[in-house]
């Protein structure tokens, strides 16, 4: 089998290289804060099914 090495991408010009990189920046900047939302979330929830279980346990323990 021959491989066809006629295609290759042409190179980027410096503006499209800088464009290029503030996209990705901006878009993993944006997955960050996504990301520390869930988590922000994930724990507060987690807490409140705590407090929940815990209280349960004190009524079941009561009686």
């Amino acid at each position: 089998m021959t491989e066809d090495l006629s295609f290759r991408r042409k190179p980027l010009t410096p503006e499209q290289r800088q464009a290029r990189d503030a996209a990705r920046r901006i878009e993993a900047e944006k997955a960050m804060r996504d990301h520390e939302e869930a988590q922000k979330q994930f724990y507060a929830n987690k807490e409140r099914l705590r407090a929940e279980r815990l209280a349960r346990e004190a009524a079941t323990a009561k009686d």
